[in-house]
């Protein structure tokens, strides 16, 4: 058994963190110490580590909890897992894609400077009156 702090160090998750993933129920209440001290096993590092990874790929608290809700029924269907799945990495797609809306519109601004005076500065002129990006993000 380790206690938070060194679960902590091995997984890459900050104390206050896991105390959160506690409370929230994504990671079940660990069992204490006479003087009250957290402790935790390999299940727990595994568990968190999973979470953490998940976090890293962009995975929402709501598709962790189901993931790992599904991952204790070792029989079902991972048709489930695939969708979360590929809905998170269509919302990648579309933040990949809206980023790379920003680099051109910043290369261009950047472009259009030169470099005289604030007065006529272009990047403020754009930042001031941005263009229309209604078609969505």
């Amino acid at each position: 058994m380790i206690t938070i702090g060194t679960l902590s160090k091995r997984t890459g998750v900050n104390i206050e963190t896991i105390r959160y993933y506690e409370r929230i129920k994504l990671i079940p209440p660990a069992p204490r110490t006479d003087s009250g001290r957290r402790l935790y096993g390999a299940e727990d590092v595994r568990r968190l580590t999973f979470i953490r990874h998940a976090r890293d790929l962009g995975f929402d608290i709501a598709a962790i909890k189901t993931m790992l809700a599904l991952q204790d029924v070792p029989d079902a269907s991972c048709q489930q897992v695939t969708q979360i799945a590929t809905d998170q990495l269509e919302a990648v797609e579309s933040r990949i894609r809206r980023l790379l809306g920003l680099r051109t519109e910043l290369t261009r601004m950047i472009k259009e400077c030169d470099n005289g005076k604030v007065a006529n500065c272009r990047i403020i002129e754009v930042l001031a009156d941005p263009p229309d990006h209604s078609d969505g993000p």
